[in-house]
């Protein structure tokens, strides 16, 4: 479970997303981090014994996300992020492999899995896959495991068929996203509760057929 103040100090933030504020108050955001750090630890031991590939070895640092923004091509130059990102990273991370992320913010809080606008031959992988095994797939996220927890993110869809498949695919719907995403919303007051880390490891659980099927698309 984590402190109220580690919220309090996001909420600060948004209203003073500025240098001199953040200098004046970074101590907040150290006691914030060390908090993060302790729910991390937790959830590390118990991610890495449900999927191999997740290592028990990974340090909460190198977990957690930087608060800093990167504004060098971004119009909003405000210069601090107003949420906490933490990612899960498994081993051999990288462009071609699905990963695991909770997202802390105020009002937005999730833990998300997979693929978001993974490169274009990754995307293609990940079609041949569900056209290959569209039943596969369906019993993945018709599951009521998946569905009583998860949401497959329909965010990132392209208006036409992808090259290749006609638009009367039974399965065009999923060969139309651009991000495989599944989304657990949470909510602030979950991280107040002692059951968060069990709420955490369910989701953890219950996401795996998910990914281990984008892992056999992209492996391929």
């Amino acid at each position: 479970m984590l402190k109220k103040t580690t919220f309090s100090f996001l909420r600060e933030l948004s209203q003073n997303n500025n240098r001199e504020w953040f200098a004046q108050n970074k101590h907040l955001y150290e006691e914030a981090k060390e908090d993060l750090y302790g729910l991390i630890e937790v959830l590390i031991k118990d991610f890495s014994a449900i999927d191999p590939a997740f290592s028990a070895d990974t340090a909460p640092k190198k977990c957690l996300l930087r608060i800093y923004r990167d504004i060098r091509f971004s119009p909003n130059k405000a210069p601090y992020k107003k949420n906490y990102g933490i990612a899960f990273d498994v081993k051999g991370y990288g462009p071609t492999t699905p990963s695991y992320y909770l997202h802390l913010e105020p009002g937005n809080c999730f833990f998300g899995a997979g693929f978001w606008m993974p490169e274009g031959q990754v995307l293609k992988k990940i079609r041949e896959e569900i056209d290959y095994n569209g039943e596969e797939f369906l019993g993945i996220i018709q599951a009521k495991s998946y569905q009583d927890t998860f949401t497959l993110s329909k965010e990132d869809t392209l208006k036409k068929a992808p090259k290749g498949y006609e638009i009367d695919h039974p399965m065009i719907e999923y060969l139309k996203l651009k991000s495989f995403i599944s989304i657990y919303p949470l909510k602030e007051e979950d991280f107040y509760k002692n059951n968060i880390v069990d709420k955490l490891k369910t989701a953890f659980e219950h996401i795996q057929p998910f990914i281990l099927f984008l892992r056999k698309a992209v492996d391929q």
